[in-house]
Order: C-alpha cells, then sequence, then structure tokens
C-alpha cells in the first residue's frame, strides 16, 4: 500500500474546503454542465443518439475529483466510438452524502434524456461514481431509466480504509457512507444487490490501495445481468491502481464492450493488454 496515495484524497479535501467547493457542484441541469469545465468530447447538447448508440452516456466521477479531471481521458474516447457523452460536477467535489448527490444524478440522467429524447441512459462510473448511481437505481426510480451501469473500481460494499472514516469526520460524509459496513451500505446491499432493470458491469484491479479489498466493487446477481472483472485475470501484467483506472486503455476496453451489446460486458471477453496510461 503506497501511503502517499491513500493521504494525497485527505490534503486534497482540506483544500476543498478552503476553497469553497460548494461552487464545484452542478444543480443537475444542463445549464450548470454547460458553465463547469468539462472533459473532452462531453456535453454536446445537440448530440442525438443513433441506433448504434442508442444511450447516452453518463460520466460519474469518485470522490474528490472533477468531471474534467476524472474523465479526460475516456470521454473523448467514448465520443470518438459515436456516443453522445455527458458529464456534471456533483455534491461539493463528490464529498456530500450519498443520497444527495444520487438526486442529483436523478435530475442530471433526467436533463440528458428529456434533451436528446433518449428513453434510458448508460453510466459509467468510478469510485463513488460507480456506486452511488446504484441509490439512484434502488431508490429513486432509476431502474427503468438505466440500461448500464459500468463500475470502475466501485465502492460498492465500501472500504476497511481507515482514512475513509478520517475523512469523513473532517469534510467528507461520502467517505462515511463509504466505509465498509456504513448504515448507507447495508442499505444499499440489502438483497438485491443488483435490481431488476440494468446490466452491471464492475471493474476492479488487484492494486487498488482506496477501495479495500478490492472485491468490495463486485456485485452479487445473475449473469445474465452481472459480470464482474478482475483486470488482471486477462492482463496479468496490468498494474493499474485505483486513480489510474479510468485512465486506463484495457478499462476502457471493457467499458466500450460493456456498452457496446446486451447484457452486461462479456466475461469471455479478452482485451488487448496494452501499458497502463
Amino acid at each position: 500500500m503506497r501511503l502517499r496515495t491513500l493521504i494525497r484524497p485527505l490534503v486534497s479535501a482540506a483544500a476543498v474546503a478552503v476553497l469553497g467547493a460548494a461552487g464545484l457542484a452542478a444543480s443537475g441541469s444542463a445549464s450548470a454542465a454547460d458553465t463547469a469545465v468539462a472533459p473532452p468530447g462531453a456535453n454536446d447538447w445537440t448530440c442525438k443518439p443513433d441506433a448504434a448508440h442508442p444511450q447516452p452516456v453518463i460520466l460519474v466521477n469518485g470522490t474528490f475529483k472533477t468531471m474534467a479531471e476524472n474523465w479526460a481521458t475516456l470521454s473523448p474516447k467514448l465520443a470518438a466510438e459515436g456516443y453522445c457523452v455527458f458529464a456534471f460536477d456533483y455534491g461539493e467535489a463528490a464529498t456530500a452524502p450519498i443520497p444527495d448527490s444520487a438526486a442529483q444524478l436523478r435530475d442530471f440522467a433526467d436533463t440528458v434524456r428529456s434533451r436528446t429524447g433518449a428513453k434510458k441512459v448508460d453510466f459509467v462510473g468510478h469510485s463513488q461514481g460507480g456506486m452511488m448511481p446504484r441509490y439512484y437505481v434502488k431508490f429513486l426510480g432509476g431502474a427503468t431509466k438505466v440500461d448500464d451501469l459500468v463500475g470502475i473500481v466501485p465502492s460498492n460494499h465500501g472500504t476497511s480504509n481507515p482514512l475513509a472514516l478520517a475523512a469523513g469526520a473532517t469534510v467528507c460524509p461520502a467517505c462515511v457512507d463509504q466505509t465498509a459496513g456504513s448504515p448507507l451500505l447495508t442499505k444499499l446491499n440489502a438483497d438485491p444487490e443488483a435490481p431488476a432493470g440494468p446490466d452491471y458491469t464492475q471493474i476492479a484491479t488487484r492494486y487498488d490501495e482506496v477501495v479495500l479489498p478490492y472485491t468490495s466493487a463486485y456485485l452479487t446477481g445473475s449473469d445474465r445481468y452481472v459480470t464482474n472483472v478482475l483486470l488482471q485475470d486477462a492482463c496479468p501484467v496490468n498494474t493499474s491502481e485505483h486513480d489510474q483506472a479510468p485512465k486506463d486503455a484495457v478499462v476502457a476496453q471493457w467499458v466500450l464492450n460493456a456498452l457496446g451489446r446486451s447484457g452486461p460486458a462479456d466475461p469471455g471477453f479478452r482485451p488487448e493488454c496494452l501499458p497502463v496510461g
């Protein structure tokens, strides 16, 4: 475990508090997304999904992250593949309580569906951004409005990392919510973990130093709509860590596989094992 990597989010949290991070949070409307700094390829509100890419893709960043930083690599890749891509900053640098952020996500998804004419959306989320949409799906009416939920090193069962609770005691209610065994996660993971409606693809790395253990990312459910992926099963030399994962070329291949087919990612898919980054 690399202590510097674990401490860095806490330093970021302190900076967020000092600078007044509330200004980073999107209101869930298209106008808020228009004025925030979007990653390349995202938030073209004139984009209309086509038959090959019927669902717009909403990218959901992780705790202490902004959409511009989190999705600088994956967003333009998805746009180049023909997807309508959207992203937004939420929950005071994604530190607000999970239910509050999920409500913002619901409102943003409704705006995307209205503006694009799509009946459903796809979510691709990193860390908290892979777990938090499940709250929307399970408790806020999202089960009929989401086609794919792809989690990149998601905190589905939280983390045993003690720094999560330490951060939560200062400026990060979402960190408390993401602590293993929290009331939020106990409620969220009560059967069924993966409610009927969306297809779920969860991508984990053995070298995750934030979500501990890395198997916390996995969901239980039928193979027909849940696929759990460990990067090193297909690419043993892949050393991607938690923060690197959204920028990893192998991860991108799994994301595209999940979005491009009926059902979750094909567990038999074998990506090209490219270098990290």
